[in-house]
C-alpha cells in the first residue's frame, strides 16, 4: 500500500488522443507535497505518513502546529492528511513526492467534498418520481407524500427521505483513469467526475479495486528537500577558508621573535 497525495481542484479541459478523439479531463494542482511525520508501529501502533500541502503564513498557524513543522524542517503547510501505507512505503520526512508518483493508464480513488446545493425538494435530493400530474392531486405533483405510519408507532424514523440540505458531503469516486501528468508543473489530468468545486482540495490514492501498473514506482516517485543541498556545498566551501586561516596564524607565530631581538638589539 502506497501513500496518496493531497491536490487542489483547478477545472476542466480537454487533451487530444494518438487516435485524434478528444478526453474531456479534469486538471488537478499539487502545491509540494511533503512529508512532515512518519507513523510506526512501535511508537504509534499503526503505519502511515503525514503528508502536507499548500502554504500558511506562520502568523496564522499555532504555536503547536509551528513546532511540528519545525520538527520536520517544513514549510507551515494549509492542508494535512495521514495515509495508511505499508511498512516497506514508508518515505523519509521532508521529502517532496511529484507528479509521477502517478502513472498515465493508473486508476485511483478521488475524495472530496462535493459541491453544496442548499435546501433541496424530495424529488431532487433522493431522486423521486413524485406524484400524478393528473386529477386527485392539487398543489403538491412534487411533494415526498407520507413520511410516517399509524398511532402506532405515531412518528417519523430517523433517517427517512425527505427534503433538506442536499450536497457539501464526503464523497469519494473510484477507478477514475490518470490520463497524463505534468512533473514540472505539477498537474494531474483525470478522467472521470471530481467531487468537489474549483479551488477545493481533494485526496488521490491508488485505486483498491484495480490493479496497478508495473510502472507504478515504490514506495513513490519523490525528491528530498532542498534544505540538503546548500548544506553540502556550504561545508565544502568552508575547508579552504579554514586551511588559509591556520597558515596565516603560523605565519604571524613565526614573524614574532625576529621583531623582539630587534628590540634587543637597539637596547
Amino acid at each position: 500500500m502506497r501513500s496518496g497525495m493531497i491536490a487542489q481542484k483547478v477545472g476542466m479541459t480537454r487533451v487530444f488522443g494518438d487516435d485524434g478523439r478528444h478526453v474531456p479531463v479534469t486538471v488537478l494542482k499539487l502545491e509540494k507535497n511533503q512529508v512532515v511525520a512518519q507513523r510506526t508501529t512501535d511508537r504509534d501502533g499503526y503505519t502511515a505518513l503525514q503528508v502536507g500541502a499548500g502554504f500558511a503564513k506562520a502568523k496564522n498557524t499555532s504555536r503547536a502546529m509551528r513546532g511540528h513543522f519545525a520538527i520536520a524542517k517544513v514549510e507551515p503547510k494549509r492542508k494535512l492528511h495521514e495515509f495508511r501505507v505499508s511498512a516497506d512505503n514508508l518515505i523519509d520526512v521532508g521529502a517532496e513526492l511529484t507528479a509521477d508518483h502517478f502513472v498515465s493508464g493508473q486508476h485511483v480513488d478521488v475524495s472530496g467534498t462535493s459541491i453544496g446545493k442548499g435546501f433541496a425538494g424530495a424529488m431532487k435530493r433522493h431522486n423521486f418520481k413524485g406524484l400524478r400530474a393528473t386529477h386527485g392531486v392539487s398543489i403538491s405533483h412534487r411533494s415526498h407524500g407520507s413520511t410516517g405510519q399509524c398511532q402506532d408507532p405515531g412518528k417519523v424514523f430517523k433517517g427517512k427521505k425527505m427534503a433538506g440540505h442536499m450536497g457539501d458531503v464526503r464523497v469519494t469516486t473510484q477507478n477514475l483513469e490518470i490520463v497524463r501528468t505534468d512533473v514540472e508543473r505539477g498537474l494531474l489530468l483525470i478522467k472521470g467526475s471530481v467531487p468537489g468545486s474549483k479551488g477545493g482540495w481533494v485526496l488521490i490514492r491508488d485505486a483498491i479495486k484495480k490493479a496497478l501498473p508495473e510502472s507504478v514506482p515504490f514506495p513513490g516517485a519523490f525528491r528530498l528537500g532542498e534544505e540538503e543541498t546548500p548544506k553540502a556545498a556550504d561545508t565544502e566551501t568552508e575547508a579552504p577558508a579554514e586551511e588559509v586561516v591556520v597558515e596565516a596564524a603560523e605565519e604571524t607565530v613565526t614573524e614574532a621573535p625576529a621583531a623582539d631581538n630587534t628590540k634587543k638589539d637597539d637596547a
